[in-house]
């Protein structure tokens, strides 16, 4: 009974070893937005964009692009494309492992081995018409495969009995950059949904993957698109990125660059002063939002948004002057608080450690650009010279 016994044990043990491999279904690990709160889907990426329908809790959406910081172009489960918010309240990124969609399919009957041999032991016959997932071109003669029951093996690569995409998929898609890369990713780093170390993570950023850099929101973020071509944000720190992206204002003449400015700023001529004035419209100024709009709308520059903060880039650019008379047109101009009108209130005044309080846009011929206060209407054009504005001027100097 024992020698029997010992017998089917080891009759076992020999089947058992000869059963093919059988492994997990080709997979690979795909990020997606997952709806954690009821949230709109609309049409474009705006709260006002027309609404597709409710989003709902658990739901999970293909990231398409990346087109603001507040907004993510997604596809749904039935392969409509539309827009969500990329607030968390809403939202969480998530790592999915999923099947691809088979990359082969079998033309011919044929043998699915064991090995990439024709002396390996033959699992079954492939089907005419039978999907497969292609998973690695071993040689020349031989193709790694899963089939639909999740079983590995190998078959011939002869074009007579597979039809695949296998290698059109793993070739790099170039096309999907609107134009060449111009950096490279110098040590793995996150690359976000927005300009912010708490939006959510695309995925990260591999040491020597190529992007392009789109843009240069501020001193902290690039907008960039990778291979993919999926847009995000990524740090601009030299620990992180090396690029040679040059933002398109300091490509400009310098005197096209400071007309275009002032004529910016000049269309807003007359718009109400409002001190602490909202940076996301225009229908009032602050001194300085109204500085940094002309800016921004005159040739892309996106200035610090207040005059103490625009007066220390302007001196980190290097190019200052406390002799307003040196100053080029399309210069800022930066003010101490008002003290009176003659020049005795201002006497024994030591302007290198005043408060920046103030700043306009130096027009030439000794006038500026500027909004200071209500009552004064608005944005207007001041003389400097024998004013208040001559008796208070600290430094002034160009933006880049």
């Amino acid at each position: 009974m024992k020698k029997k016994l010992l017998a089917l044990l080891i009759c076992s043990a020999i089947t058992l070893s000869t059963v093919p491999y059988h492994a997990l279904a080709y997979t690979v690990d795909v990020q997606k937005v997952k709806i954690v709160q009821s949230v709109n889907f609309r049409a474009e990426p705006s709260t006002s964009g027309a609404r597709i329908r409710y989003l709902q809790p658990g739901e999970l959406l293909d990231i398409v692009s990346t087109p603001s910081s507040n907004w993510l172009q997604v596809r749904d489960s039935k392969g409509t494309v539309g827009y969500v918010s990329s607030s968390p309240t809403y939202i969480q990124l998530t790592t999915v492992n999923v099947t691809p969609e088979p990359n082969g399919e079998i033309l011919s009957s044929v043998s699915f081995r064991t090995g990439p041999s024709t002396d390996a032991s033959r699992i079954r016959f492939l089907q005419k018409g039978e999907p497969v997932w292609v998973l690695e071109k071993v040689n020349s003669y031989w193709y790694k495969v899963g089939d639909k029951n999740n079983v590995i093996g190998y078959v011939s690569t002869g074009s007579q009995y597979i039809a695949t995409t296998y290698g059109v998929i793993e070739e790099p898609i170039e096309d999907l950059f609107p134009s060449p890369p111009n950096a490279t990713i110098v040590s793995s780093v996150s690359f976000r949904t927005g300009p912010d170390t708490n939006a959510g993570r695309i995925r990260y950023l591999p040491k020597g993957e190529e992007v392009l850099v789109l843009d240069k929101p501020n001193e902290y973020w690039y907008n960039i698109q990778d291979k993919n071509g999926v847009s995000g944000f990524v740090s601009t720190s030299s620990k992180y990125i090396t690029t040679t992206y040059v933002e398109p204002y300091k490509q400009m003449n310098p005197t096209v660059a400071a007309q275009k400015a002032i004529d910016a700023g000049m269309k807003y001529l007359g718009t109400p002063y409002e001190f602490g004035s909202s940076r996301s419209d225009t229908s009032t100024f602050d001194c300085s939002d109204f500085v940094r709009q002309s800016y921004l709308d005159g040739i892309g520059q996106l200035l610090p948004g207040d005059s103490r903060s625009q007066s220390a880039y302007v001196k980190a650019v290097g190019k200052t002057s406390s002799d307003w008379n040196k100053l080029k047109k399309g210069d800022l101009l930066f003010f101490m608080s008002y003290k009176g009108y003659s020049a005795s209130s201002y006497s024994g005044i030591n302007k290198s450690t005043e408060t920046v309080t103030h700043v306009g846009i130096y027009l030439g011929d000794g006038k500026m650009l500027h909004t200071y206060s209500q009552e004064s209407g608005g944005v207007r054009v001041d003389s400097i010279a024998g004013t208040q504005w001559e008796l208070r001027f600290l430094h002034g100097g160009s933006t880049y």
